[in-house]
């Protein structure tokens, strides 16, 4: 790899840790280690701040407002993050469609959406899965029928996180019939607030409300709200998923905080007198893990190196994502584990409007990190992609 800090990059990691040393607010620091979302309102903060110093769109083209940053700098930002406990910037509108926009959106469409992606004036959230269409997207059923001027959908999204504070959704749905199903499918935009869009909610075992089920009756939407060429939506929508799973790599750089909750979760609890962190058996497990992590930011790295090269990194993304999930959810049920019975000693599980409130954070990360296997391509999804393309299977 050629991923070389040189004298700039050093200076620019000075300049990126000063920033964060004072940025962080306490309150959410374990919540964050846990590997849980912040509330709506702390996202939109921090996506305010960042976008004030010009770091709004660590990935994005200066010309559209992003940062213009080398994939050495992206690297370097994200692991000062991480090292200072800050959260994951909220990626459905910044790293999702925000770039499908300023690829294929017309001049119109880029000076309505990208300023208010970058300030999260606009939250966007996914209209991808259905039903009947989950892992096979092509399946989808949702229809687009044009009348006049508009669009009618007709349909219904599953899984559709944050739906309920999300002022728009991007969907996929059908404008034309085709013999094969990944024709005649296209990507439009959509106000949360078009009549016929009902939101329902999902109840999760973590008792937050992360997800929704999303119902189109009679939704009109303005053609000009079709991004890009209509249907062409499949191939957009496999950029949006690669690029998700991209997410995913720069995430796996914030595991170093669920080490750090286990660690400090291990030393304050005492088996026979004596910290967990120094039995022989809970050491050997952290280190292991701590050992998996560092093995999986090294195939972060690559994948670093070969955008800074250009190269193709082949099902690298789906080696990541998959490696990702498993070790998210072996970290927080860990932390759990370092925790011992203090995890267990919250209320009943009440009726789905939010967690008990002594809960453990690092529990509510465990039951939250089961999702992590199924959404940007679930585990066998990736399994498969990798079967196909590094074993030729």
């Amino acid at each position: 790899m050629n991923l070389d800090f040189d004298a700039d990059d050093l200076r620019f990691r000075d300049e990126v840790r000063e920033f964060f040393a004072d940025g962080i607010p306490e309150t959410w620091r374990t919540r964050v280690r846990a590997g849980l979302r912040l509330d709506p309102e702390d996202l939109i903060y921090y996506q305010r701040r960042l976008h004030a110093r010009g770091w709004g769109a660590p990935t994005w083209p200066v010309e559209y407002g992003g940062t213009g940053w080398t994939p050495t700098q992206q690297y370097i930002f994200w692991s000062e993050a991480a090292r200072a406990d800050a959260p994951a910037q909220f990626h459905q509108g910044l790293e999702l469609i925000g770039p499908i926009i300023f690829t294929y959106g017309t001049d119109e469409q880029k000076a309505r959406y990208l300023p208010r992606i970058l300030t999260l004036d606009d939250w966007w959230c996914q209209g991808y899965s259905e039903p009947g269409a989950g892992s096979d997207l092509a399946a989808l059923r949702t229809r687009a029928d044009r009348d006049g001027d508009d669009y009618v959908l007709n349909g219904q999204k599953m899984w559709t996180s944050y739906a309920h504070v999300a002022s728009h959704v991007f969907v996929l749905a059908r404008t034309s019939q085709e013999a094969k199903r990944q024709q005649g499918i296209s990507l439009i935009l959509v106000d949360m607030n078009t009549p016929g869009l009902r939101v329902q909610k999902i109840p999760t075992m973590d008792e937050k409300y992360h997800t929704n089920e999303l119902f189109l009756d009679d939704v009109r939407v303005p053609v000009s709200n079709l991004l890009g060429e209509e249907g062409k939506g499949w191939g957009y929508g496999k950029v949006l998923l690669d690029r998700e799973r991209m997410v995913s790599a720069a995430t796996a750089i914030f595991l170093t905080q669920t080490v750090r909750g286990i660690r400090d979760a291990a030393t304050r609890r005492r088996v026979g007198g004596v910290p967990l962190i120094e039995t022989p058996g809970f050491a050997t497990k952290l280190a292991q893990f701590e050992i998996e992590v560092i093995a999986l930011q090294t195939m972060v790295l690559r994948l670093m190196d070969d955008a800074a090269r250009g190269a193709d990194s082949g099902p690298r993304g789906s080696m990541v994502k998959l490696r990702w999930s498993q070790l998210t959810q072996a970290g927080t049920a860990l932390w759990v584990e370092a925790l011992g019975p203090e995890s267990a000693h919250f209320a009943p599980l009440g009726n789905g409007d939010g967690p008990a409130e002594d809960m453990p954070y690092a529990l509510q990360g465990a039951l939250y990190s089961r999702v992590t296997s199924i959404y940007g391509g679930s585990s066998e999804i990736q399994h498969n992609i990798i079967a196909r393309r590094a074993l030729g299977l």
